[in-house]
Formats: structure tokens, sequence, C-alpha cells
């Protein structure tokens, strides 16, 4: 496991959210990509000086979401925005990437080409129904991909019991866990609510951290001040995005203020 990675154990890893403005090709592209990085680059800078240990960087304005490959110009623009904060953040900040809904082999390759740390997978092994339909787990290939890449640095971190998501009757939280860290070879997983912004509920985390002890584990939606240290108590490190915008807004900036408040919260 990457030293950089979450460690039970060890001091919880703190990680907002880039949400990317809609890219070039999608509904709802603005035409000026010089303001998508401007926005980027405002976000990533106040997550890291409101004292993130890190940040994702996702496509979070594209949708509606392909639910698995997306298009060579989304894997090109965010590339190339991933790089430009790589460097303006410099080595030492965590960088994930999240490409939605489902392509993890475009996340693969975005993190290869901007020394990311890690991918975010919604749906790594077993599958779920979706707002994008059926959204079926791809671990053989991506695990053959990160090989072919010579990316075995990049941590997976893949979700289970994902958010936005309909599961099967009979579907098993621990179980899912276990299999998707087993069969799955992920490097990690993530517990998230029901949806964007939505609480995790502290009793899935202690399930996946009972079926999975030793794995990493993040919180992944609906963190808060209030809620992160009784959701810190099974996990080790958290994504956060919601509630560190302006005025909790989803589509607003990064607030840096919320941020130093958070943190401080996690770490108290």
């Amino acid at each position: 496991m990457s030293s950089r990675g979450p460690q039970p154990g060890s001091p919880p890893v703190i990680l907002g959210v880039v949400h990317l403005r809609p890219l070039p090709g999608s509904p709802r592209y603005g035409g000026d990509r010089s303001a998508i990085l401007a926005a980027a680059e405002a976000d990533a800078a106040a997550l890291l000086e409101g004292g993130c240990d890190g940040f994702v960087v996702e496509n979070f304005g594209d949708a509606p979401f392909h639910a698995t490959r997306v298009e060579p110009g989304v894997i090109a623009e965010m590339a190339v925005i991933a790089s430009h904060l790589r460097r303006q953040a410099g080595p030492e900040p965590r960088l994930g990437i999240n490409v939605l809904r489902n392509d993890a082999g475009a996340a693969l390759a975005i993190a290869a080409a901007a020394d990311a740390d890690f991918i975010r997978v919604n749906v790594h092994t077993q599958g779920a129904w979706t707002d994008q339909g059926w959204v079926e787990g791809e671990a053989a290939r991506t695990l053959r991909s990160r090989r072919a890449l010579a990316a075995e640095g990049v941590r997976i971190y893949a979700d289970v019991g994902v958010k936005h998501a309909i599961h099967l009757p009979g579907h098993d939280l621990g179980e899912s866990a276990r299999e998707t860290v087993g069969r799955g070879l992920a490097d990690g997983l993530i517990v998230s609510g029901a949806g964007t912004g939505r609480p995790t509920d502290p009793s899935d985390v202690a399930t996946v951290r009972q079926a999975v002890p030793g794995v990493p584990i993040l919180i992944g939606s609906g963190a808060t001040a209030a809620t992160i240290r009784a959701l810190l108590e099974c996990a080790d490190g958290v994504i956060v995005g919601s509630c560190l915008k302006r005025d909790g807004l989803l589509e607003a900036p990064i607030d840096k203020e919320r941020v130093e408040a958070f943190v401080e919260a996690a770490r108290r």
C-alpha cells in the first residue's frame, strides 16, 4: 500500500473535491476553457490553504454522464487540468482523479499522465442500477490497464454501495467490501450516503471496517464539521465536497473558511 494513501491508525487524510465546470463537448459547456482552469485553480488553492491534504479532480459539470466510456476530448481536457494543478500544488498534496460516471480506464490514463496518486472508481466490482442505467464493474479490465500503463503506483479506491444507485435485493455491504478488495484487488474502499452531499451512515462504515480490517476506508459523501469525528471512528479519511462550498451550495466555489472549520473539526 502506498505510504501516501490513508492508513489505519494514522492521522486521517482529508481530501477536498475540485468539481470541474462543464468541459468542451458537454451540454452545458460555456465556451471558455480558461474559465474552467481558473475556477479549478482557485478551488484547489482554497482547499490546500484551508488545510486539506489534497483533492480529487472530477468532471462533475459534465452531466448527464456516460455510464462508462467518455469522449477522448474529456480525457485530454482533464489530463491538462490535472497536470496543471499538480504543478501548481507541488508534489506533496495527494491528487486523485474521478471520471464520471465510471470510466476507470480514462481515470488511470489521466492519473498516470498527471502524476496523480489514486483514482476513484464508482463501480469496481458487481453492478448497480443508476441514473445512467445498469453500470457494471470492470475490475479485470482496470487492473490490466494499470499494468499496461506501468501505473502500479496509482492506487484504486473503489466505492462499495455506491451513491446515486439502487443495488440488487440481498446486497450485503460487508460481503461487497470483501469481494471488492479480495477479488477486485482494490487498494482502498469508499463508503457514501445515498447521493452527493447526503450523509454517510456511521453504521455502514463500521460494517465495512469489520469486513476488511486493515484496508484503508474513506468517507465519500455528506461529511460535515458536525459529523466528521463520528465518521472517522471507523474510517481513515474523507473525500468532502458540498459542505466546503460557499453557503454550502454545490455550484458555488470552495470557501476557505469552511475548509478551515472542517479540517479543525476533523483533527480536533
